[in-house]
Parts: C-alpha cells; structure tokens; sequence
C-alpha cells in the first residue's frame, strides 16, 4: 500500500512549499567566486581605460594606472560586499526601489573610498598631484570626478542586470508553462487500461481493485502537482513503485521490474515525475509489444556528489522504426532537469547493446527538498 504521507496529501501541498522567487528586485551572488573574480578583472579594465583616455604621457602612465587600479579595485570589492550582504534585505522591494537602493549603496562606496584615499593622503602629509602624487590634494574635484564615474558605471550596469533578470524570468516563466503543461498530460490510454482492469478486478478480487483505485488515484495526484516543485528521491521512487503495481495488474507475468538500487541519497530532491514516465516508455516501448514475457531494469547508484538513475527496456524489432514515440516524454523530463539544476541535470539516452534502449539521468545529490 502507499505510504501515509502519501494518502495524507503531501503531493498536492508540495507546490505551496517549493514555489520559485517572486518578482522583487534580484542582483548576481557577488559573493561567489566568479563573481568577485568578475569584479576584479572588470576593475581593473575600467582603470586601463580611464588612464589611457586621460592621456598622462607615459612618464606617468604607470602612475596614473597603479592609482585608478587601486581606486576602482577597493571600490567594487566594498560594493560587492555590501550588495551581497543585502541581497535578501534587497529582494522585498520592487525593482524600481531596489534599483535605487542599489545604486545608493554603491555612491556610498565610491564617496567612502574617494574620501578613504584623500584623508589617507593627508594624513601621509603627500605633496601636490602632480604626476607622480600619489593621493589627491583637490578634494571637492577629486570626490565629484569618483562620483560621476561611478554614476556613468552603475547605471548602465543595473540596467544590464535588470534586463537580464527580466530575460531569465521569461524563459523560467515559458518553460514552467510548458513543462506544466506537458505534465498534466496523463496517456489517454494508460487511463483507458486502467479503468479496465479495475473494472475487471472488481469481479474477481475486490481488494485488489480497491488498491488499483487508490493507486491510480495517487498517481493522478502526483500529476497534478506543481512542475517546478522538487520532491525527495524516495518519493518519486515510490511514485514509480506505485505505476509498477498498477501496470501489473494489467500485464500479469508479462511484466518484470528488476530493481538494482545500490544506496541512495534518499532526501535528495529532484523534479516530480521524472523516474515514473521513464518506467511509463519502458513498459509501453518495450513490453506491449512483446508477445512473451520481458524484463525492465531500474539500477541507480550515488557517486562523486551525482545520482545516476537508468532504466533499461528490451526493443522488439517491430518498435525499431517507431521509436520517435519516445521523445516527447524524454524532451520533457529533460528540460525539468535543465530548468532544475541547470548543466548538472543531464538524461542521456544508449542503445549500443543490440536490443536494449536505456535512458540514463543525473541529477546532484547535493540539493535537498524542503520538509514537508
């Protein structure tokens, strides 16, 4: 029978759990790695550009570069500090507050370095800036010149962010769409089979009709679940146990499962209905059309930090041309995967061994669905 959790409807709550960002105001993680390395080299080829449009004469060009490299690298290196510090604080406003806010934090920034650098000089006791001073002696000049850079700077850097944020939210957005709307197709003839054999099983053995009503009553409700929702990998496992024991009572003997799951990483998440479609294909691929028995392989294994989950099915050469049927639910499965975890979600597809057609996912084991 099901689980508990099951019957209790954590399929249906799950979409109020797992739901995407919000429309407020987004910046990068400038806390990664990437990013900061970002911030340095952009820093520093904005202080190449700055020295060699000022035109010193190379008797100071170096001069001029060492002093603006410092500038810049100081001043984007406290931005993206802050900006990172505030990233969830900025994420409650709306994008034109954001913005603002955002642009603000990074004025300050140039304002407290700019002033930083001109008291540092002063305290220094440095002399006129000249070619080769190293601190300002023209304050106003000094700190409006930092501030109208960082203006020309920003500006357009926020606008770069805003309209790449709104580019991503499209594309989201469209997939989400389209991934929803391909879930919520169940096979119109695994409903008509199902129907049947429950109408058959009703005559000759009511209980098991009434766990094939409840099955397939769990497997609609798992259909209707939010796309983007990710669940536990046990869960799904159990979705697809649930499909198992359905299509065994239509197929009879004809049907065998062979389940090779060496330890798994049972809490991690992954897309709902991503290991039940691929039994689904096994069996409509592979079994249908085979007049005698045949077996379907469901291996996984956890390794270097991924999950590796196949399901193999045997290929009757009558179903070698007819193929293709199997690509819609595999495009499916694998732009959920993509839309999830990005170049680490991957479903490849193998059928080197004469016979065989397995499909193969990979997924991170790293990601943990929310509690239910």
């Amino acid at each position: 029978m099901p689980s508990a959790q099951m019957r209790n409807g954590s399929w249906k709550n799950g979409a109020a759990r797992n739901s995407t960002g919000s429309d407020g105001f987004e910046i990068p993680n400038l806390c990664s790695p990437l990013a900061v390395f970002g911030v340095v080299l952009a820093s520093q080829l904005l202080a190449l550009l700055l020295t060699l449009a000022g035109q010193p004469g190379w008797w100071a060009f170096y001069s001029h570069l060492a002093q603006t490299a410092l500038l810049l690298l100081w001043t984007g290196l406290l931005s993206a500090a802050l900006l990172c510090r505030l990233r969830g604080w900025l994420a409650r406003f709306p994008v034109p507050e954001g913005s603002v806010i955002t642009f603000l934090v990074v004025m300050a920034c140039v304002a407290a370095v700019s002033e930083a650098a001109f008291w540092l000089g002063r305290v220094l006791g440095t002399g006129p800036d000249t070619g080769g001073g190293w601190f300002p002696t023209n304050h106003l000049g000094f700190l409006t010149r930092n501030l109208a850079i960082g203006m020309l700077v920003t500006a357009p850097v926020l606008r770069y962010f805003y309209v790449s944020q709104q580019w991503q939210r499209n594309v989201r957005r469209e997939a989400e769409s389209r991934l929803n709307a391909l879930q919520a197709r169940i096979r119109p003839h695994f409903l008509f089979n199902s129907m049947n054999t429950i109408a058959a099983l009703t005559r000759s053995n009511p209980l098991a009709a009434e766990q094939a009503v409840e099955d397939l009553a769990d497997l609609f409700r798992a259909s209707l679940r939010d796309g983007r929702q990710l669940i536990p990998l046990r869960e799904e496992l159990e979705i697809a146990r649930v499909y198992e024991r359905m299509e065994q009572h239509r197929l009879g003997e004809r049907l065998q499962v062979d389940w090779q799951l060496g330890p798994l990483p049972e809490d991690t998440a992954i897309p709902g209905l991503t290991i039940q479609p691929l039994l689904e294909n096994a069996i409509y691929h592979g079994i249908e059309p085979m007049p005698t028995p045949g077996r379907i392989q469901v291996s996984g294994e956890s390794t270097g930090g991924m999950v590796r989950i196949s399901v193999s099915n045997p290929l009757p050469p009558a179903v070698l041309t007819a193929r293709q049927g199997n690509r819609i639910a595999l495009d499916n499965i694998r732009e959920r995967l993509e839309l999830a975890f990005g170049v680490r979600g991957v479903l490849s597809v193998t059928d080197t061994v004469p016979g065989m057609f397995t499909v193969t996912i990979e997924f991170p084991a790293d990601r943990q669905a929310l509690p239910a």
